[in-house]
């Protein structure tokens, strides 16, 4: 196989998690040619225009973007095909139809954030940490018609630590990602890697997109299950429960294993120090929140002006 400065390589991603895997290329002097990502969608106050992370990241190294709205249109396919690249790499990005992920001749190599085949689909560390993994990953894979059950390539194993939460394991996996990557391209070129087909798994380990309904805490679960929960989904998009007659966001929270007698969901505070909530097991201290139409900020800081 060609050397790293000859073989061209198509990007696919949008969010900052691929910048760092786009990064990684062309810090390791391989060879992209072009960069696919969304088009650009108004945000902020003003609603102006905004570019995504990869556009911005691509077009600061002088890497050519492409943003279809359809990645089945054919003027988008043929302008795709004339960077007539030899291998493209996704990373958090859309579905491919095959008629973009087969279009290379060494197909398309997908970078994602769990150990699969466990924690397939749009959200996979959050779910591991929700479901209380202490363990997670990233895996490189080839890909195929059903998302996400390409053959593996290389994986690197992380694990998840009692204080991680949702921001902390993308940050790592992020990082992870990137070096895996420029890994896995290497060994592929060196014909030094055993491809291996993925294995049946229970469905309990798919990662399912993340909605509004998933972040609304149930009270009637164990302690630590609302405590993952939490850590989950911090700090975006964020789990949230009621507090008097408006919406908390709750980003941290520590765990009291306790007898109570009261029904889950009670509220209890000092009025200065402590917000905690009953479960079915114990108490849920709040450490760091959001009341509806303030700013987040610690327990304590939020306690002094708010009265029950």
């Amino acid at each position: 196989m060609r050397n790293k400065e000859e073989m061209k390589i198509v990007f696919l991603g949008t969010p900052d998690f691929a910048v760092a895997s786009l990064k990684a290329l062309v810090d390791n002097g391989f060879k992209v040619v072009a960069a696919v990502t969304a088009p650009d969608k108004p945000a902020g106050r003003g609603m102006q225009l905004k570019a995504s992370a990869v556009k911005e990241y691509a077009l600061s190294q002088n890497i050519p973007v492409l943003q279809p709205e359809r990645l089945k249109n054919p003027e988008f396919l043929a302008s795709l095909s004339e960077y007539q690249a030899d291998i493209q790499v996704v990373v958090a990005f859309r579905m491919l139809p095959e008629a973009v992920w087969n279009m290379p001749p060494l197909g398309t190599i997908n970078v994602h954030g769990s150990l699969l085949p466990y924690y397939r689909g749009a959200a996979p560390i959050n779910w591991a940490i929700i479901n209380g993994e202490k363990e997670t990953g990233v895996t490189t894979f080839q890909l195929k018609h059903e998302i996400d059950t390409g053959d593996i390539l290389l994986q690197h194993r992380e694990p998840i630590l009692p204080e991680d939460d949702f921001g902390t394991m993308y940050h790592k996996l992020m990082e992870a990602g990137a070096r895996l990557l420029t890994t896995t391209l290497d060994r592929l070129m060196h014909n030094d890697i055993q491809e291996q087909a993925q294995h049946l798994v229970d469905k309990e380990t798919h990662a399912p997109k993340i909605f509004k309904e998933t972040c609304h805490i149930n009270w009637a679960q164990s302690t630590e299950a609302i405590h993952n929960l939490i850590r989950g989904l911090s700090p975006v998009p964020t789990a949230f429960t009621a507090l008097g007659d408006k919406q908390l966001k709750i980003f941290a929270a520590t765990m009291e294993h306790a007898r109570h007698g009261v029904p889950p969901g009670t509220v209890d505070s000092d009025g200065k120090s402590y917000l905690k909530y009953a479960t079915t097991d114990g108490w849920l201290h709040c450490t760091l929140v959001q009341y509806e139409g303030k700013k987040k900020m610690p327990v304590a800081d939020f306690l002094r002006g708010y009265r029950f």
